[in-house]
């Protein structure tokens, strides 16, 4: 096992982003619960950080990002999107669990690959 340079950062769908994808057309999510939601997140690596306020602060500089990619996810449809992806909308939408440690359980090497630009 190797530490790895990197925090993490999981972000938590929150209330406003179920009603949203309930209220999409043509959705068949009859049985999806923020239950649900929340089990199975995405994990962004961060910067390492010596203060937990820096990995929130590098949050809030990609939040807008963040929130194209949680919402493109489930509906490339732009058209359909909330129109206000502010700072304070993200935190509105979703909770961020940040954590400092991050180990690599794995010998082979990681392999990156872009995520899409929103």
């Amino acid at each position: 096992m190797y530490f790895v340079d990197r925090a993490v950062a999981v972000i938590k769908p929150k209330q406003p982003f179920l009603d949203w994808l309930n209220q999409l057309p043509d959705t068949d999510m009859v049985d999806l619960t923020l239950d649900s939601l929340r089990s199975d997140c995405t994990a962004i690596l961060l910067p390492e950080f010596v203060d937990p306020e820096e990995g929130v602060a590098h949050i809030d500089e990609i939040s807008e990002q963040l929130f194209k990619m949680e919402l493109a996810s489930w509906d490339e449809d732009e058209s359909l999107w909330p129109k206000d992806l502010s700072l304070k909308a993200f935190w509105e939408w979703f909770d961020v669990e940040i954590h400092s440690t991050v180990i690599d359980s794995v010998d082979d090497d990681i392999t990156n690959s872009p995520a899409s630009e929103l």
